[in-house]
């Protein structure tokens, strides 16, 4: 039997001022997917993420989340259905310490034994995270930074969780960490719709992708195909 996508985008179109970003964008991510969105710098794919979540509105088209209807709600009404969304660039909290950032993920949560549960399993995938508690988040690495604002997504328990360039400037051996843990994220019941500039880490633990280009998705297909596919190795992969 086949089951509802958690998310369906259909025939959005964005636009900056008379700029047209996005030009009939649709997609779908089914429930305990991966699915990754890859292109050039400027193609839309960060637009494409700030439109579903809210921070930018669609001039037209649809988008339904979990049956809802949140194309016209603020970003802040998307999260409390079940969607968090880790920006490009982190965008922590910088003169507040790890706990704050965190604690700023859980606003809509009251009970401090649900906020302390919620913690305890963002320190599972983080354990630094634990030994920084009263650290500043300006004063950490970029990795930890990385690994900050994911938790800090983690603390409004998603279901689904959109990363926009979890790799963006850390080192190789940070980048692969964050990758293990988008994974074990996944196999543990977070679906996850993954922005990334390195193409092939991507696609590596993507269920399926999209290629977009223009502000238009040209190319879709399983994580596998799209590795696989001359054009995108020569494009995106070389």
């Amino acid at each position: 039997m086949r089951t509802m996508p958690i998310l369906e985008v259909e025939n959005i179109e964005t636009y900056y001022g008379g700029i047209q970003a996005l030009k009939g964008i649709s997609l779908t991510v089914e429930p305990g997917e991966v699915v990754t969105l890859i292109g050039s710098n400027g193609a839309g794919k960060s637009t494409t993420l700030k439109t579903i979540s809210g921070l930018v509105k669609a001039k037209q088209g649809n988008i339904l989340f979990k049956k809802n209807d949140i194309t016209k709600k603020p970003a802040h009404e998307t999260s409390l259905l079940g969607m968090s969304h880790v920006p490009e660039g982190r965008r922590i909290f910088s003169r507040l310490t790890v706990k704050e950032n965190l604690l700023m993920g859980a606003f809509s949560v009251k009970k401090k034994s649900v906020i302390d549960e919620r913690m305890e399993l963002v320190f599972k995938y983080f354990p630094k995270l634990k030994d920084r508690l009263e650290q500043k988040g300006g004063t950490m690495s970029g990795g930890e930074q990385q690994m900050l604002a994911i938790g800090r997504a983690l603390m409004m328990k998603p279901d689904l969780l959109m990363l926009d360039e979890p790799s963006m400037g850390l080192a190789p051996i940070i980048v692969e960490q964050i990758f293990e843990i988008i994974k074990e994220l996944n196999e543990e019941g977070i679906t996850i719709l993954l922005v990334e500039q390195n193409a092939y880490q991507a696609l590596s633990i993507a269920h399926r992708g999209y290629v977009i280009q223009n502000g238009e998705i040209v190319l879709s297909g399983t994580g596998t195909e799209l590795i696989e596919n001359s054009e995108i190795r020569d494009a995106y992969l070389a």
